[in-house]
């Protein structure tokens, strides 16, 4: 029994590391994405390309249908000088729209480093010869502009919006806040106008982007408003590199509904295992390590519409994911809105959540997310207490200790009681050791004689190893903790210690708490166990720097634990003796 309790232990260590390095392969390669430095984004790649498009024009199997074929009126030409992109810089991002289409073709988060002690901030959107990653949007359809084989390029007021063009607004809380206001207009030459507007909020990542019809001609105006997110195969830039490994997180597209919250979606299926799908209330979007580009359908009429949700591949390889309105009719002399958000940012929780039905989930904590939320909830506790995630982390765990004292404390009582009869158990190996079926008789009724459970030794790493996998995809999924420091030489707690100090100490911890646990009576288990503190701090050197701190003080607090219980049950069996 003493032994089976030993390969349970040494299981699930062997079990826990198995598991981490799985996840640190599930993604390969290093981002090399290096961000325009010109203060004007120069666009590469014809991203006006792959749109969905009426069935008159459209001739490409990957590209959606609308539901009539496109009969285009002409259109009133802009200026010339409305050809540059337009420059949008609010306080959480600096992002450039293409009059053409009036496509987002890159945005810069200024809250968010490309790398620790960068300058430059982080590129979410892109269009140049390292990487296409836009969101697109248009009308299509019967008279949609959009579905010429030419996009339409609307005119605008100026080409720089910074946040002292906003205006100040009462919001539903009573709150006033800033907004801005990005309007684009196109005309034709029948009289009708559409006016494209991007609203931008102080503090807020959500853009709305609003198309309103103004039907001025004889005729009635009909079309569909469509969303969609393209992008290449190129690595993701915001991938976390360490050391000799690269911690893999997931890349690739993602949709939800009402009824179904969180689908992942692989750019290679997105022919094989396409989206096509009709909901309210949905998403699409492109989900890469720490941040998420997100479009959800709006509102017609002061009602949520049922979009079809959709994915595609381009035929240059380029991944579609969007959605597409049904068709709106307005009636000559009549004009008519319909609108969406886009969301392309960190992943926050408590913001993505009020946005749409399970886009939260894009923070994916894997098949332990119950427990990593709880985690999470109480980091963010005690960060709103002490104001750094380091100290948040050495709080949770004494927290976690705390609870699971009771339970840990039968575990370690049962290993101490094991400590004290070792002798005894030596003796009788060696009475008993060519006997191998009267040697297990005689410990089994030591156990029962002294009232141990040797496999209740195995019950407080086993309550760990599920919070400490948990702890890992905290760690891995919040943006909060990305280049978090703590103090001294750790500045990045979601990243290995630089100077592989923490590893070193949690070896020590580990070495110390297995010289307060039974040791083996066969050899090569006490071999095994010798190495594993060890192996456990060359696996440690590699990982992120928070996840070595939470062990060494878990470890710090189990010797503790342990010490005391040891004493406690020496000193009951001392008695025991003298009675």
């Amino acid at each position: 029994m003493q032994q089976w309790a030993r390969f349970a232990i040494l299981g699930a260590m062997l079990v826990a590391a198995y598991l981490l390095i799985l996840a640190w392969q599930k993604d390969y390669g290093h981002a090399s994405t290096t961000p325009a430095t010109t203060s004007q984004a120069m666009v590469a790649h014809d991203v006006s390309a792959d749109l969905p498009k009426g069935q008159a024009t459209a001739t490409s199997s990957d590209v959606p249908q609308a539901n009539a074929a496109a009969t285009q009126p002409k259109t009133v030409a802009p200026a010339t000088a409305n050809q540059q992109l337009i420059s949008v810089q609010t306080d959480l991002y600096h992002l450039w729209i293409s009059p053409k289409g009036g496509d987002i073709v890159r945005i810069e988060l200024l809250n968010h480093d490309e790398s620790k002690d960068s300058e430059q901030p982080f590129v979410m959107l892109e269009s140049d010869v390292k990487r296409t990653y836009v969101a697109q949007s248009g009308l299509i359809g019967l008279n949609g502009p959009d579905s010429k084989p030419d996009r339409p390029t609307y005119a605008v007021e100026k080409t720089t919006y910074t946040l002292a063009d906003a205006k100040a607004t009462a919001a539903k809380d009573g709150k006033t806040t800033q907004v801005l206001s990005v309007p684009m207009v196109l005309k034709n030459a029948d009289g009708v106008e559409i006016i494209k507007t991007f609203t931008f909020k102080q503090g807020k990542y959500p853009i709305d982007v609003s198309y309103q019809v103004v039907n001025r001609s004889a005729q009635n105006w009909q079309g569909q408003m469509f969303g969609q997110i393209k992008r290449d195969n190129s690595d993701d830039p915001g991938k976390t590199s360490q050391g000799i490994f690269t911690l893999g997180t997931y890349l690739g597209g993602a949709w939800g509904t009402p009824d179904e919250h969180y689908n992942k979606l692989k750019f290679a299926n997105f022919n094989d295992e396409k989206l096509n799908t009709d909901a309210k209330g949905g998403w699409v979007g492109v989900v890469q390590h720490y941040f998420v580009s997100a479009w959800m359908p709006g509102h017609f009429g002061g009602q949520e519409y049922t979009a079809k949700l959709e994915s595609r591949k381009s035929a240059d390889g380029m991944n579609i994911i969007g959605f597409t309105s049904p068709a709106i009719n307005v009636p000559a002399g009549k004009a008519m809105s319909i609108d969406a958000t886009f969301y392309s940012g960190p992943k926050i929780q408590s913001e993505l959540k009020d946005l749409a039905a399970g886009l939260n989930q894009t923070v994916d904590y894997g098949w332990l997310w119950p427990i990593a939320k709880l985690l999470f909830i109480g980091l963010q506790f005690f960060h709103g207490i002490v104001g750094n995630w380091g100290w948040a982390i050495i709080l949770l765990t004494v927290l976690v200790k705390v609870i699971l004292w009771p339970l840990s404390a039968k575990g370690y009582r049962s290993m101490a009681k094991m400590r004290v009869i070792a002798p005894e158990m030596q003796r009788m190996k060696e009475e008993f050791g060519e006997d191998r079926m009267r040697f297990s008789q005689e410990m089994m009724a030591l156990y029962k004689r002294e009232k141990v459970n040797p496999l209740a030794g195995c019950f407080p790493l086993l309550l760990q190893m599920p919070i400490f996998l948990a702890l890992y995809w905290v760690l891995m999924e919040s943006v909060e903790l990305r280049h978090a420091p703590w103090m001294l030489w750790i500045q990045d707690l979601s990243a290995m210690d630089p100077w592989f100090i923490l590893p070193l100490i949690m070896g020590v911890t580990m070495f110390v708490q297995q010289a307060l646990n039974p040791q083996p009576t066969d050899p090569m288990q006490a071999k095994v166990f010798k190495i594993m503190p060890i192996m456990f701090t060359v696996f440690m050197l590699f990982f992120p720097a928070g996840l070595v701190l939470y062990w060494i003080v878990n470890n710090s607090i189990t010797i503790l634990q342990q010490t005391f219980i040891n004493k406690s049950v020496e000193k009951a069996k001392a008695k025991q003796e003298v009675v």
